[in-house]
């Protein structure tokens, strides 16, 4: 059983604070160059950012396992940086695109190296002890939450006065974040712990079937696959269709979307200690997709730009099913899968953010 290790866990934190940062940034700004590179109607750049959103998870898709196994053979550390570097590439890329294919390049490597998000949760799980894992998944979502408090406001800010520069400060950022865990980020898989790799189980569908050794989590997953899919439809069109209904910019998505982080931070970093040891994590998971539910049928029914607004409170306490969720997973399989389960996760994630925004995008358009 690990042991909890409150310096490690900040270290990671910090990582994942300042990768969020930079990828909240061009939140706000990317559907909008989408749309100047394309220098077609709302309906064009909302199919071309569908295929754009789609070819990012689908490199996250096929190599998050694979990203994973890596983690459980050589450690998390080496993982994480070299996913770092390729997201410093990936940003300046984007800053200078001259064309819509450019960004597809830009956003293909953005993928590899987001699919590390998994290695960040298995570091969690590393360091963490069963009981309190729930806990620390919701801190690394409070952490998720405030880089997007500050993130799309700044990139709302600086898209406003120039759609390429939140690329560069995003780029900024992924190198402050390399430097920050080649000097600090300290190992968290001893050698006694790692594993060979597996090929059958590093590819996603592989993976996804190793499953079935764990019915409970299996259960979780076809849960985790149907929220996911409703809450990556609704980030890929949110700008496009907030910008087409309500002529919202640049800056009133940034500000509409740290409404959002500001939710996620309060839900994830206050109230979810509180909610779960109360009422459990499975009671919990069902209470944030009941509360996620209401909340997307009510934007789906705002006739105004100030209902979304009103609504994000609502939508913010959905924040609580997903890390509730990994609590009962990580709970479920041993110590030395932690890395290959929470990847096959991540995939299952990636899988549906390729099928969500091209059928959200179509039905936009």
């Amino acid at each position: 059983m690990p042991s909890t290790r409150p310096a490690a866990t900040v270290f990671i934190l910090v990582t994942v604070l300042l990768d969020v940062l930079g990828l909240g940034l061009i939140i706000p700004v990317l559907p909008h160059l989408v749309a100047e590179l394309t220098g077609e109607d709302t309906a064009t750049a909302a199919r071309a950012f569908g295929a754009l959103t789609a070819t990012y998870a689908l490199l996250q898709f096929g190599l998050a396992p694979m990203l994973g196994a890596l983690g459980d053979r050589f450690g998390r550390r080496p993982v994480l940086l070299a996913s770092l570097a390729g997201m410093v590439v990936s940003y300046l890329v984007m800053a200078v695109a001259p064309s819509l294919g450019w960004l597809f390049v830009a956003r293909a490597v953005s993928g590899i190296a987001g699919a590390s998000f998994a290695t960040a949760n298995a570091y969690i799980a590393d360091v963490t002890p069963r009981e309190k894992r729930a806990q620390s998944f919701g801190l690394v979502g409070a952490t998720f939450g405030a880089g997007f408090v500050f993130g799309p406001a700044l990139g709302g800010v600086l898209g406003h006065l120039d759609t390429r520069a939140p690329f560069v400060a995003a780029a900024a950022l992924a190198a402050a974040n390399l430097l920050y865990g080649a000097f600090v980020l300290p190992e968290s898989l001893p050698r006694a712990r790692r594993r060979p790799i597996v090929w059958r189980r590093a590819n996603p569908l592989g993976g996804v079937i190793t499953l079935r050794r764990h019915a409970a989590v299996l259960g979780l997953a076809v849960a985790f696959v149907f929220a996911s899919l409703a809450q990556r439809g609704m980030e890929s069109v949110w700008v496009l269709y907030t910008h087409h209904r309500f002529g919202w910019g640049e800056l009133d998505n940034g500000l509409a979307l740290m409404l959002v982080g500001v939710g996620s931070v309060v839900v994830q970093g206050l109230l979810l200690r509180r909610i779960v040891p109360r009422f459990g994590e499975r009671r919990t998971v069902v209470a944030g997709l009941a509360a996620v539910t209401v909340a997307m049928l009510l934007y789906g029914l705002a006739h105004d730009g100030w209902m979304m607004l009103a609504v994000i409170p609502l939508s913010s306490l959905g924040a609580m099913a997903f890390p509730a969720l990994q609590g009962l997973v990580s709970g479920r399989v041993p110590a030395d899968e932690q890395g290959e389960v929470q990847g096959v996760f991540t995939a299952l994630m990636s899988l549906t953010a390729i099928v969500a925004p091209l059928g959200a995008t179509a039905l936009l358009a």
